[in-house]
């Protein structure tokens, strides 16, 4: 009888302990993750996987977002943590993270880190928290820090679009968080990078204007001024994975426009950034001047891609300023700031990878764009205008005196004007059914292409840098050097490269969405007794209950 019991509690503790073992094996030896959430939270991108697949050394995150924070920001910082651990899951070599407070450092130390902090875009933010009965002011910095042993970057966390409320901030910065952390790794791990082209030569940017670009893009990409009257034919364009055409002043001739089509049908990205309109902006002070039409030779080129810019400005409620001189203050001259609704802060943005959590964009003296037929090209709107906007047809009428008195909020009746597209798909060739330039290979041509993406903008203006007033130096794109504000062009710029030549890539996972699911306040308050009961007493009640059915078997089992 006791060999018997022996057996069966042998069996009792045997059976699970075998199972557990055959269950650490096969984790072991094939790991695998089931995600069971509705929006699968803690899944990653195909692209993201194909990145930590390819890290060759340990790394280490350093989490900034640390302290005594409020329940939204720990639950950021939550994110974060869960993110690293599902990266490590992933990754070939372990990913190890810990929390520094930037403000813990040493004072010797620490003002040195914070300025290096703010290369990678992470600056503090002043936070206010409830602590021993009243508010108090704390700095974070929403950030992290990614290195290996020979170099670190870093990647800001908290980002919103203008207008949002802070828990939709919080949920889209936390629906980013693969974006970031995996952009920060890829710039570790990178063992070659694009070549981005500017075309030089029809009076596109000056030196210091084309500054912001590359600053930009120099430490992603290989970037390359591109003499256009030097390129004899397609294959002087083919090194280069995209080419922006920065705001041509001067006509393009027949043989350039064929290069550029050609480029396109070949799956070259191209990045359009147009002036329909001619001005000096140095003339709108006393009388005035006019923005006049101009013909930059593309305009046949973009409507057979689908796209007509028109020859006209958009003006715009959320405007930006423009610094006047208004006389001497004693003997210094006082610069005042002048409306100026040809400066466009946007806002509005398409929840898309280029522009998902964007924060404004500053669009100076931009025309309005129309979609015209193309079979088989997608046109996506990118970046739309405020619910306030109006068109003025050229020729259009640039003076300061006309804004002394401010706006007229009557005359801006038109909702959301689109100011960006992507255009992708299958382009036809500007030249099908059409003679070819004189010296062109009639054997290469294409009349079709598809793999090659367009960006177009009404404007050369929004990935132009603008000047220090100080000393003229060109400052980093985005920078307002009159109101102190930082733009999101920046930004935009990064994000469109990354996306026309890896639409696919880690770009991709800024399309991840989570619903955010708050508490109904109400509710809670009327069923609040209810649930207190159910979570405390209801627990209690059936652990005895248990415990008595328990009891009770056992004594009739032993008492036979």
């Amino acid at each position: 009888m006791k060999n018997k019991s022996d057996i069966n509690l042998l069996k009792q503790i045997g059976i699970p302990v075998f199972l557990l073992l055959i269950l650490w094996l096969v984790g072991k030896f094939f790991p695998f993750r089931i995600d069971l959430t509705e929006e699968k939270r803690y899944s990653l991108h195909p692209a993201t996987i194909e990145v930590l697949q390819q890290i060759d050394e340990p790394l280490e995150v350093e989490i900034l977002l640390t302290g005594n924070l409020p329940g939204g920001m720990r639950r950021l910082q939550r994110s974060v943590e869960e993110t690293i651990r599902t990266f490590n899951a992933y990754s070939n070599k372990k990913i190890a993270f810990f929390y520094l407070d930037p403000m813990t450092l040493p004072a010797d130390l620490r003002e040195d880190y914070i300025v290096g902090l703010s290369d990678y875009g992470i600056n503090p933010t002043n936070l206010f928290i409830t602590e021993d009965g009243g508010q108090k002011s704390k700095l974070i910095f929403p950030g992290i820090v990614v290195r290996n042993e020979e170099f670190e970057t870093g990647a800001l966390i908290l980002r919103g679009e203008k207008g949002m409320g802070p828990d939709q901030i919080l949920n889209q910065s936390i629906e980013n968080l693969e974006f970031e952390l995996a952009n920060a790794i890829k710039k570790l791990i990178r063992k070659q990078q694009y070549s981005v082209g500017m075309l030089m030569g029809n009076g596109e940017m000056e030196e210091d204007d084309g500054y912001g670009i590359i600053e930009a893009l120099v430490e992603d990409f290989e970037v390359y001024k591109i003499p256009m009257e030097q390129a004899q034919n397609v294959e002087d364009l083919d090194p280069f994975a995209a080419i922006i055409i920065p705001g041509p002043k001067q006509p393009y001739n027949e043989r350039e426009i064929y290069i550029l089509d050609q480029y396109l049908m070949n799956g070259g990205n191209l990045v359009f950034l147009i002036d329909a309109l001619a001005y000096e902006m140095e003339d709108a002070g006393g009388e005035g001047t006019v923005a006049m039409p101009f013909d930059n030779g593309l305009d046949q080129m973009l409507f057979r891609y689908g796209i007509r810019i028109n020859k006209d400005f958009i003006q715009d409620m959320n405007f930006g300023y423009h610094p006047v001189m208004a006389g001497n203050f004693g003997d210094q001259e006082q610069l005042i700031p002048l409306p100026w609704p040809f400066y466009i802060s946007a806002g509005r943005m398409a929840s898309h990878p280029v522009t998902k959590g964007l924060d404004q964009v500053m669009f100076r003296f931009v025309s309005s764009m129309d979609t015209v037929k193309a079979e088989g090209v997608i046109k996506t709107p990118l970046i739309f205008s405020s619910d306030f906007s109006r068109k003025i047809a050229a020729p259009v009428r640039l003076a300061f005196e006309d804004m002394a008195d401010g706006p007229n909020l009557d005359e801006f009746r038109i909702e959301n004007l689109p100011l960006l597209y992507l255009l992708e798909g299958n382009f036809t060739s500007l030249y099908k059914n059409r003679f070819l330039p004189e010296g062109a290979d009639q054997s290469s041509f294409l009349d079709s292409g598809t793999g090659g993406r367009v960006m177009v903008a009404g404007t050369g203006n929004v990935f132009k840098s603008q000047l220090n007033f100080m000393d003229g130096s060109p400052l980093p794109l985005g920078e307002d050097p009159f109101n102190n504000t930082q733009y999101a062009n920046r930004q935009l710029l990064l994000n469109s490269i990354n996306y026309l030549l890896e639409p696919e890539g880690i770009i991709s996972s800024r399309t991840k969405q989570f619903q955010i699911r708050p508490l109904n306040k109400v509710k809670l308050r009327d069923e609040r007794q209810k649930w207190q009961i159910i979570n405390i007493a209801l627990p209690v009640l059936l652990i005895l209950v248990l415990g008595l059915i328990w009891t009770g078997l056992r004594k009739r089992r032993f008492s036979k």
